[in-house]
């Protein structure tokens, strides 16, 4: 395993074509002078921030298997949400999130938050490298357009998690914005929406930078437009998403998975006509059963742990289609009589989203932005500024290409449902496990119904489940957007170290 001790300096000098391996040369042994003068050295530092998504880096002394910014942001999201049902209490940090019982001390939430900043504290350095050079030539500012995106990527995930959805409370407190490499150490949180503006002006100077596309694995013009896409319709700025959402579908370069291509889209991401951005993974990068995504979601024999399963909440939602090509994503463990197998009470479903790159079990490459969100995002602004037919028929564009011709909306609102209960309902099957779930019922002000049977619900016992009937008399099986328990506590490091530092509730 690497044994990192890593620094400012060093970040500059990751070198790796694979994008995997950091140098551990002296921290002395490149300038920034260097860095923008040499042919590769801004290729490689910036690679290098692209690694730190997937590498296992040390944090307190030690490398652990269990530290990934990817393997951390899934465990933070979709483990929170009611899409993934947990098969046991355990003591991985994980379950703080099945639970809803956080601490400033889970080590998930701690190294998220070490390594989100080691990614913007080192695109800061090469953003403060280029600019000082004077650099602006056609390439260089691709590169440096890169650094703004990953800068706004990383700052936007950090306030989902650890500040409220904008629409319950934009001057609450948000994150520390890290934009600038003379900050101080000790630095106050910005609100919400100061981290939202300041979000939106880097991926706008990003989109604007990058007009050479190095592909899909890096960040691109039309995946600063998803990203501005996304944050202003978190925002509830409905012209802008729409704006953006255009602009990336009316580019040309992207299509929807058809119902024949839709079951291999993820194990072929870097390919998929699909992926706007993805985090890219080689066969090198297979960290197999002890440091994968899919290692905890789902298990080929004794390929992964798979304690996690596809919720009865989402199956049920999914029920009326059997057809829907999106069931390819989930995968029943049954016995030799064909009966689905059951640990601890829960049945086994498993989720293969992020296996079966070059056939492998735990390998994928996660996909950060892709069309079908670019779709939703358009219906679920329409939805909301009224214009309910337009907002169907993106509904309607996704589920012609999911298996489901027969089953369109055809501009028709169901009776008792509105055209954005449609939206969310239909992105929350086709976004499913993708790190979306819960923030879109929190930031629309929902509650989040996890009334299904699993350990996540505090105290239970094997011999307590029934699958005939709901669970009652459990805490937290509704969770309102009002709860403080939606976002996490700032790491216990951050409080200790920089008094400014205000604790979350």
């Amino acid at each position: 395993m690497k044994n990192i001790i890593f620094t400012v300096s060093l970040f500059l000098m990751v070198a790796v074509s694979s994008c995997k391996k950091l140098s551990s040369l002296p921290s002395d042994a490149i300038s920034t002078e260097t860095l923008v003068n040499t042919s590769e050295g801004l290729t490689n530092a910036l690679n290098g921030a692209y690694a730190l998504f997937k590498d296992h880096i040390e944090f307190n002394g030690k490398v652990d298997m269990n530290n990934m910014y990817l393997r951390q942001f899934y465990h933070l999201t979709d483990f929170a949400s009611d899409d993934i049902v947990c098969g046991q209490v355990t003591t991985d940090p994980f379950y703080y999130s099945f639970s809803l019982d956080h601490s400033p001390a889970q080590a998930n939430s701690r190294y998220y938050w070490y390594i989100s900043y080691k990614i913007i504290t080192g695109v800061n350095t090469v953003i403060d490298a280029v600019e000082k050079s004077g650099k602006n030539d056609a390439a260089t500012n691709q590169l440096l357009g890169e650094c703004y995106f990953l800068r706004a990527f990383c700052h936007f995930n950090l306030v989902r998690l650890f500040g409220k959805p904008y629409p319950v409370d934009p001057n609450s407190p948000g994150i520390i914005l890290r934009t600038n490499l003379s900050d101080p150490s000790k630095k106050a949180r910005s609100t919400v929406k100061e981290v939202y503006d300041s979000v939106l002006a880097d991926a706008e100077k990003a989109a604007g930078l990058m007009t050479r596309s190095r592909g899909v694995q890096y960040a691109s013009q039309e995946a600063a437009w998803s990203l501005l896409a996304r944050v202003n319709l978190y925002k509830e700025d409905q012209v802008k998403a729409i704006e953006y959402a255009d602009k990336v579908i009316n580019s040309g370069k992207f299509s929807l998975a058809t119902k024949d291509t839709y079951p291999k889209l993820f194990a072929n991401a870097t390919s998929a006509t699909e992926t706007i951005f993805c985090i890219a993974f080689t066969v090198v990068d297979d960290y197999g059963k002890f440091g994968s995504i899919a290692s905890m979601i789902y298990s080929d024999g004794n390929s992964g742990w798979g304690e996690e399963y596809a919720s009865s909440s989402l199956r049920a939602a999914m029920s009326a289609h059997p057809e829907d090509v999106r069931w390819s994503y989930i995968v029943p463990s049954k016995d030799g009589a064909g009966v689905v197998q059951k640990k601890n009470g829960i049945e086994m479903y498993y989720i293969s989203k992020f296996s079966f790159q070059d056939n492998l079990p735990n390998l994928s490459s996660p996909i950060m932005f892709r069309i079908a969100e670019m779709y939703l995002i358009r219906a679920e602004a329409n939805a909301k500024a009224g214009a309910n037919a337009a907002a169907l028929d993106d509904v309607d564009m996704i589920r012609k290409n999911r298996g489901l011709e027969a089953s369109l909306y055809n501009r028709v609102v169901p009776a008792g449902s509105t055209a954005l209960d449609v939206v969310l309902a239909e992105k929350r099957i086709e976004m499913a496990f993708e790190g979306h779930r819960s923030y879109d019922v929190f930031r629309n002000k929902r509650s989040l119904n996890k009334a299904y049977w699993g350990y996540h619900l505090t105290g239970l016992k094997e011999t307590d489940v029934d699958l005939s009937r709901i669970p009652t008399g459990y805490p937290n099986l509704t969770v309102p957007y009002t709860s403080p328990r939606i976002i996490y506590y700032l790491p216990v490091d951050e409080v200790l170290s920089n008094p400014l530092a205000t604790q979350n509730q």
